[in-house]
């Protein structure tokens, strides 16, 4: 798995998937970033398969949280770490978090 931060695309029926790889903090957001921009301007769902995460900080969070007020954000299969700052942080009672990318895309 890499370290460093990388992402692959897709559609999935009506929704736009990003596969977010690796490790995100502020150095390194801004590609996911700009594709998250992207995407929610074309697509009424959003989702960031973050399963593939190996570590996500403040400005990956930060993120996120932006962008679920331009599109119907979903974040599927959240790694432990992305989880576990999700819950300490209160963004899991603020974004839609689904247990996989089929169910974040079909809902």
């Amino acid at each position: 798995m890499p370290r460093a931060a990388a992402i692959i695309q897709y559609e999935w029926d009506a929704a736009w998937v990003i596969v977010a790889y690796g490790e995100y903090d502020i150095g390194c957001v801004a590609s996911l970033a700009e594709a998250l921009e992207i995407a929610s301007k074309k697509y009424s769902k959003v989702v960031v398969d973050a399963s593939r995460l190996t570590f996500a900080d403040s400005a990956f969070l930060n993120l996120l949280l932006r962008v679920n007020n331009t599109t119907a954000l979903r974040v599927a299969e959240p790694a432990p770490q992305l989880r576990r700052l999700l819950r300490l942080t209160g963004a899991d009672s603020v974004l839609d978090v689904r247990e996989s990318v089929e169910e974040a895309a079909a809902s």
